[in-house]
């Protein structure tokens, strides 16, 4: 454990130019869950975060409103307008006037890095003894990055941005990973002193380094094992390639585990879900949010379960059905072309293709519970317009409507009486012949 306190500041006030898009870079979504808040999680998941300053700018007020929303020990710090990172991080500073502690300073725009990472981060830092810690990693190709730049002696005395860089130091390969950790009583004073006489008349946090060298601080890098958790993203491209990424460390962390993906490459679900040893999930299946999915259980193929999801054991998921904000209970069975949503589901329930849970109701805006209990059935193309119970063992007709409760052991039926017109084709076809064959 560590004796100091530990605070974020999560930079977050960008415009990604290169989305081309009117929602805030960081409020892009993976999985339905936006870039900022895979950071805010991974650092809150550290354990060591009691507090984290997000810096907002372009369109602000709605990045303030996610954070407010989902994060109660985030608050959001205007950046306008927008000089650079060094002066991002700046703006924090009387916020932590008086603090005695670590603070990591980490991009919003980095979905991949994990909580063991940032956690292994702070404690190399800590047992360093690191008044400024940052984290690095080894490229190949680094185009475009800054560059980790050492004396002679191989100390770390400097980051160059690639844009101010000169030919010999382009050519290092160690790079700037934009995470920091940052003895807050000891390096502070840097952010008042920062210059902008680069290339981009922009403030650089980088040049916190060569302040805390010239200072005779202590100064650490960190290099990183895995160089895909600071993948920045800042393009549509980029973020298909980070859902890759993640999809596929979390598809391979699955198997590893006992569950059979029949084909990984098709198949999309997000890391907060859990899935037991021995289900099957087949070609197609799209799983995002929070979700449980228990034992010996086939989903799909084609299948997409939505955030809020607790399936129980040897439950089959068939094609082309979709699952929202649901409990399904053991050994039940939901057939294909269905939809169930906000609904609780028991055990040995059999739901007929075609069955939908109406639970919305566009006027209102409200969103109501269906209820089927265990043993119950719905036949082909029922729909079940909530609220509405369907008791133990109840069985609902092929083609019904229900809008009322179905006592245990009944049948629920709501088809008009079956008509049929003998000749009334052929006579419609003479007709339009004009008596012609």
């Amino acid at each position: 454990m560590l004796d100091k306190k530990v605070k974020s500041i999560v930079l977050a006030a960008g415009k990604g130019t290169r989305m081309k898009s009117e929602l805030p870079k960081v409020l892009h979504s993976i999985f339905n869950k936006p870039l900022l808040a895979y950071v805010l999680d991974a650092v809150n998941n550290t354990d060591y975060v009691d507090e984290s300053f997000v810096i907002v700018g372009h369109e602000a007020e709605r990045v303030e409103s996610f954070v407010k929303t989902n994060y109660e020990n985030a608050k959001c710090v205007l950046q306008y307008p927008q000089l650079g990172t060094g002066d991002a991080v700046n703006k924090a500073t009387p916020y932590l006037k008086d603090f005695d502690g670590y603070v990591i300073v980490v991009c919003g725009d980095t979905p991949l890095i994990t909580s063991e990472t940032i956690k292994n981060f702070v404690e190399f830092h800590d047992n360093n003894h690191a008044d400024l810690t940052v984290m690095s990693a080894i490229f190949e190709n680094p185009k475009g990055l800054g560059r980790i730049i050492r004396d002679k002696n191989k100390k770390f005395i400097a980051i160059v941005e690639e844009k101010d860089a000169t030919p010999e130091q382009k050519a290092v390969k160690e790079i700037n990973a934009g995470v920091y950790c940052i003895n807050w009583k000891t390096v502070s004073n840097a952010f008042g002193s920062l210059q902008n006489n680069n290339a981009q008349c922009e403030y650089y946090l980088t040049d916190i380094v060569k302040w805390a060298v010239g200072k005779n601080l202590v100064v650490q890098s960190y290099i990183l094992d895995n160089n895909e958790e600071i993948f920045g993203i800042n393009s549509k491209v980029q973020l298909a390639e980070a859902t890759k990424i993640l999809n596929k460390k979390t598809v391979t962390k699955l198997m590893e585990e006992g569950v059979q993906i029949v084909d990984p490459d098709t198949t999309f679900i997000s890391p907060e879900t859990t899935i037991g040893a021995d289900t099957i999930i087949l070609p197609n299946v799209y799983i995002t949010g929070k979700n449980t999915i228990g034992k010996n259980c086939k989903i799909g193929p084609f299948a997409h379960i939505r955030d809020g999801a607790t399936i129980g054991n040897n439950v089959r998921i068939g094609n082309f059905v979709e699952v929202k904000k649901s409990v399904i209970k053991d050994n039940t069975n939901v057939s294909h072309l269905s939809y169930i949503g906000d609904a609780e589901l028991g055990s040995k329930v059999n739901i007929g293709a075609g069955t939908i849970t109406a639970n919305y109701n566009p006027i209102t805006k409200v969103k109501s519970k269906t209820i089927i209990k265990d043993g119950a059935n719905t036949g082909s193309n029922s729909v079940l317009v909530a609220p509405v119970t369907i008791e133990e063992h109840a069985s609902v007709a092929a083609g019904s409507v229900i809008t009322k409760n179905i006592e245990a052991y009944a049948l629920a039926i709501t088809r008009t009486p079956l008509k049929v017109f003998s000749n009334w084709v052929k006579g419609k076809i003479e007709q339009h012949s004009g008596g012609n064959k």
